[in-house]
């Protein structure tokens, strides 16, 4: 059995402040990895950076708006000089600022999703990829959504733009594998989380994850798993590849 040792690997983890993101940084830096967690405002990723430290852990914080993707190339090269490699590029940052009708979305509101969900990823990880080549393979995880397969009412744009989440893995995969570039996504159903608070509140929403196998919305350490698996070595013939963790909604 492979056991996952993430020991001198170097990991960055955009939106990593709280929700999933928080745990999947938790769940890499417990495995030895050094994390660099970002978020809009450093401050709220040094909070989660310090407690990881306390713990005899390694986490670094920096400030990364995923919306703007004029700082990305910054960022890596600060991650080259400080660090010297990067192995591991974890997509977690997204929003969703609206919920209501496909129709009457604002042209802020849906440039302002696609924009943080789609082409933040893109971008990111063409910013990484030679800093990660260089570091001899690496392996990236795109946080997608059910979401992608299965688009609820209310939730068009952010359907949308998982999807394209979805097809950007895939792209990635193909064209960087021969270079050793795993390229995965996870698709996580409803989580129980600040961001996902207003739908989960929802009774309409609490019917539905009443019928759902698993009987209940998932919690973000049930996500860590999954992103674990795909970014070790025990996952190095997989790529490409979405795993679905929605407790069973896709299927009910």
């Amino acid at each position: 059995m492979h056991q996952i040792d993430l020991t001198n690997k170097v990991a960055l983890v955009t939106g990593a402040s709280r929700g999933i993101g928080e745990a999947i940084a938790r769940g890499l830096a417990e495995c030895g990895a050094h994390v660099i967690l970002t978020s809009r405002k450093k401050e709220n990723a040094q909070i989660i950076a310090d407690s990881i430290n306390i713990n005899g852990k390694k986490a670094t914080a920096i400030a990364c708006h995923t919306g703007n993707i004029e700082t990305f190339e910054s960022i890596i090269n600060s991650i080259r000089q400080d660090h010297g490699r990067l192995d591991i590029l974890i997509n977690n940052a997204a929003t969703n600022p609206y919920y209501g009708p496909a129709g009457d979305i604002s042209k802020e509101a849906f440039s302002k999703t696609v924009e943080v969900n789609l082409q933040g990823p893109y971008f990111m990880i063409s910013a990484a990829l030679p800093l990660m080549i260089e570091s001899n393979g690496g392996s990236i995880v795109n946080v997608a959504s059910i979401a992608a397969l299965k688009p609820a009412k209310a939730q068009a744009v952010y359907a949308m733009t998982k999807a394209g989440l979805i097809s950007l893995t895939q792209s990635f995969a193909n064209e960087y594998g021969h270079q050793g570039i795993r390229v995965n996504a996870i698709l996580p159903g409803i989580v129980d989380t600040l961001f996902a608070k207003t739908l989960i509140d929802n009774p309409l929403i609490q019917k539905l994850l009443k019928r759902i196998p698993a009987g209940r919305a998932g919690k973000t350490d049930e996500m860590v798993a999954g992103v674990l698996y795909l970014v070790s070595d025990g996952a190095s013939y997989t790529t490409g590849t979405n795993l679905v963790m929605d407790g069973g909604t896709s299927i009910s």
